[in-house]
């Protein structure tokens, strides 16, 4: 997979916390888009968020009291700054590993191009 250049990444909390998170503790989505139309999902948490899950968990009994978590495509992080989460997908693309750890959703429809700059998509004009 060679798709280090032409790729488009959305990043959840830039959405909900107008570009600013607790990097530390956290847990958000990061879908990334390439030029070919493919799109892929994973679930970013830090490792300290899942401690604060659990601790929340276990006060609120959610979770069997915070004797277990689950998440679907789920990557476990040190910190989730936009810095280290765009290194971590170059990380992966690089070493052939990047279908492993994200998920491969549908395809960007033509309808949804509005969604992404001018001219991202390959098949473009």
């Amino acid at each position: 997979m060679n798709k280090t250049r032409d790729k488009h990444i959305w990043i959840e909390a830039e959405e909900w916390a107008d570009g600013e998170w607790d990097i530390e503790d956290t847990n958000l989505d990061v879908i990334v888009t390439f030029s070919d139309r493919s799109k892929y999902i994973a679930s970013f948490f830090t490792y300290k968020n899942i401690e604060s899950l659990r601790e929340k968990n276990e006060q609120t009994g959610a979770w069997m009291s915070g004797t277990y978590f689950w998440a679907s495509d789920m990557v476990l992080i040190e910190t989730a700054s936009r810095e280290r989460i765009y290194e971590l997908i170059e990380y992966l693309i690089e070493h052939n590993e990047f279908a492993s750890v994200f998920t491969q959703s549908s395809d960007v429809d033509s309808e949804d191009d509005h969604l992404y700059p001018k001219g991202f998509f390959k098949d473009c004009r």
